[in-house]
């Protein structure tokens, strides 16, 4: 029998022993890696990139070939896909090779970056087969919980192209008509198919050629609201590209610590401490190799996430559809040979603080030199690039050649993946050479001495798909294969998008109709900018034009991929989860036992 004068020392241990062991499951899950690694949400083994999904959508939803996101929640508080609160399928617009964004995040994940999960899946829409696209995990609460923890930091997606029309499609027109040069900004439009500017500040002939060529040039001003992440002052108004962004609920105190880490970083202050350095390396590492331009690194300034924990900062990656040149290169040979030490489009590295920062600092350009190198030998050269290549045109083409929405046909997917592979191969040597001093790693040393550069005159770049390529293989509102804009002038673009924009949502006049067929546009191209000004200019380029709100009226969610499973309401917590928080309970009931015991004795004394 155990004496009195033990009890409490007992009970004291076993309540901090429970007290302790739930604090540090819940602050900081990793250190159970066993527990933790079991006790993933469902969703992780359901989304299975080495897998293809199948969703089946119900909803009234007569849109033609959008990417869609899913909110579980919208309707349901707490409702979720087996832990996952949002899944974004994105559509592959720009793409030929289906390959793209995939490609992009299995180089991140190769070189250790915190990536959203991926797999391709087959969508069906109210019983009816919609197309073949590309599942992501959407970078919110769910992702937030299973990649940093429940005690995670705030997540922004500094966003300069948020607005929605309102005029200032007509205003960049006007700009690029006046020879506005790097002062041209374009709409404040959340779609990817912008009309843009060549870098270089030259005027096009018309639209078809900024969406088929090199995008780029005057966008310096989206820098003024945050998306450079450069600091501008202390006011949390100046960052409403960041601020107006956020996943989370937030508060002045959150962006005070954010503008402070700024303000460090564009000083290039206490680095170690503002920047999280190993993960913010291997992000540009992994981003410079795959070339994605329509992001963070060119004078878009989007298509990234930041993460903000106790004042470090980290980016993480979003929305690789236009990644291996597929947006501001107008020819393979950028694309192979872009520089590594000064992997900017249209910008400076003084305007990209996040990376100019630290690739001033020798330690860290050495560190990104090494992840440079670890992708390129382990990645390419070990030949796992060919095979994974291979073996997801093994598993998808099937599915790419079923496709009834494709942008592009099966020709062009099946030549669009021999380049790709092609041009992938010639970028790894490029970088190679540039890490070995025998090519120029920056882009001044290289128009200095193009010579020295990877011969890729034999890549057909356009073959992989661009920002305005694919919109052509849609049955419905796009209508047959559209040429785009061609054939309309760029003086007349004004009058048309004010033709169509006077319309609204209501249908074009005769009158309309008669004025705009007097530009000489065909009905076809009528329909498909009636249809683009439905959603802001440029359609569907962007990844994310609609959402499908994931309540028990419009979506049945399945699984695995969906199918056979009824809507799940969780979370996030599993089995060994629960075994763990029972475990712990026990401890503190025998705890308090004790100590109730221990408090009879006492009174029987």
């Amino acid at each position: 029998m155990i004496k009195h004068k033990w009890i409490g020392t007992i009970a004291a241990l076993l309540m901090a022993a429970a007290v302790l062991f739930t604090g540090i499951a819940y602050l900081n899950p990793s250190a159970f890696t066993s527990i933790t690694e079991s006790a993933k949400p469902a969703y992780v083994s359901a989304m299975d990139k080495t897998k293809v999904m199948s969703i089946q959508i119900i909803a009234d939803d007569t849109t033609d070939r959008y990417s869609f996101k899913i909110e579980f929640d919208h309707y349901i508080t707490g409702q979720t896909w087996l832990g996952l609160d949002k899944l974004a399928m994105n559509n592959m617009q720009g793409d030929a090779t289906y390959l793209k964004e995939y490609l992009s995040y299995d180089i991140m994940d190769y070189v250790g970056v915190e990536s959203p999960l991926y797999a391709f899946t087959d969508i069906s829409v109210n019983g009816k087969t919609w197309g073949f696209y590309l599942a992501v995990e959407c970078l919110e609460d769910s992702y937030a919980k299973r990649v940093y923890g429940n005690d995670h930091g705030q997540l922004y997606k500094p966003e300069s192209m948020g607005m929605r029309g309102e005029g200032q499609m007509n205003e960049f027109i006007e700009e690029m008509q006046d020879g506005g040069g790097d002062n041209a900004k374009p709409p404040q439009n959340d779609q990817q198919n912008q009309v843009q500017k060549k870098a270089g500040g030259e005027n096009q002939q018309n639209i078809q050629g900024n969406l088929n060529g090199g995008f780029g040039g005057g966008m310096g001003g989206m820098s003024s609201s945050g998306v450079s992440l450069q600091y501008i002052d202390d006011e949390s108004a100046s960052y409403s590209a960041i601020f107006d962004n956020s996943a989370f609920d937030t508060t002045e105190h959150d962006y005070k610590r954010v503008i402070e880490a700024l303000e460090k970083l564009s000083n290039g202050e206490d680095l170690e401490n503002t920047v999280d350095v190993e993960a913010v390396l291997k992000y540009f590492a992994a981003h410079t190799v795959v070339v994605n331009l329509d992001s963070y690194v060119s004078n878009i300034g989007h298509n990234y996430y930041l993460y903000e924990d106790d004042g470090k900062l980290t980016i993480l990656p979003w929305d690789y559809n236009l990644a291996f040149g597929g947006f501001q290169s107008e020819n393979a040979s950028n694309v192979v040979n872009f520089p590594i030490d000064t992997p900017v489009s249209g910008v400076s590295l003084a305007d990209r603080p996040l990376l100019g920062k630290l690739l001033e600092v020798p330690e860290y350009l050495e560190l990104y030199h090494e992840y440079l190198r670890q992708i390129v030998d382990g990645y390419f050269n070990s030949g796992l690039f060919e095979q994974t290549v291979d073996s997801l045109n093994a598993r998808i083409s099937s599915h790419v050649e079923n496709d009834p929405t494709a942008f592009f046909d099966y020709d062009a997917y099946q030549a669009g993946v021999t380049e790709l592979k092609e041009l992938g191969l010639l970028r790894a040597k490029s970088i190679e050479g540039q890490l070995d001093g025998i090519i120029p790693s920056t882009s001044e040393g290289q128009s200095a001495d193009g010579n020295a550069l990877v011969d890729a005159s034999g890549v057909n770049l356009s073959a992989l798909g661009n920002m305005g390529g694919g919109m052509g293989n849609m049955d419905g509102g796009m209508g047959g294969k559209i040429d785009g804009m061609q054939g309309v002038e760029m003086q007349n673009m004004q009058k048309v998008m004010e033709i169509i924009q006077a319309a609204g949502e209501n249908e074009l006049t005769e009158e309309q109709l008669a004025q705009l067929k007097e530009f000489g546009l065909t009905d076809e191209q009528i329909t498909q900018f009636k249809s683009m000004a439905q959603v802001g200019f440029g359609g569907m380029g962007d990844q994310r034009p609609d959402t499908m709100q994931g309540g028990a009226d419009n979506t049945t969610n399945r699984n695995p991929g969906f199918q056979n499973q009824q809507s799940v309401i969780t979370s996030g917590y599993d089995t060994n989860t629960w075994l763990f928080t029972g475990g712990c309970v026990i401890l503190l009931i025998a705890g308090l036992t004790f100590v109730v015991l221990f408090s009879r004795r006492r009174r029987r004394y």
